[in-house]
């Protein structure tokens, strides 16, 4: 079962894809959208993916940070990131204690499950039946 609307949410402290520490901290007082998935490079993630990145002009104009999470390492990351030109963070999971503290642990991958989370750190939105396709602009959609 995912997190629930009005929780706060688990902090974390991982790495990006350049090796660059990044805390859910960091981001006090912006909207952060952080979704999980599966698998780096992969048909649907890949979708879901550039859907961010195509999109992510009007989430940076909103000041909304995007923050993809799977239990891939850093290298898989970068060549994900640069193979389809992603212009936000992949953060790497390798323990799963991420996907563990928000509950989309898997077994073997990260659950498809986003979370917008606002500036006081509070779950405002869950979407645990992702439509990869459509799903950047359904995640828009929650927070206007």
């Amino acid at each position: 079962m995912t997190l629930t609307v009005g929780s706060k949410a688990p902090v974390f402290t991982t790495k990006d894809e350049q090796g660059n520490t990044v805390s859910l901290s960091d981001f006090a007082g912006k909207v952060v959208v952080l979704y999980f998935y599966p698998k780096d490079d992969t048909p649907g993630c890949t979708i879901e993916a550039q859907g961010f990145r195509d999109n992510y002009e009007e989430y940076q104009g909103k000041d909304i940070v995007v923050l993809g999470v799977s239990n891939d390492d850093e290298a898989s990351h970068t060549r994900f990131k640069e193979k389809y030109g992603l212009p936000f963070s992949l953060l790497a999971d390798t323990d799963k204690s991420i996907t563990k503290a928000y509950d989309v642990d898997g077994g073997s991958y990260a659950k498809r499950v986003t979370y917008i989370i606002d500036g006081q750190g509070i779950i405002t939105h869950v979407d645990d039946k992702v439509k990869t396709a459509t799903h950047a602009q359904d995640i828009l959609a929650n927070i206007n």
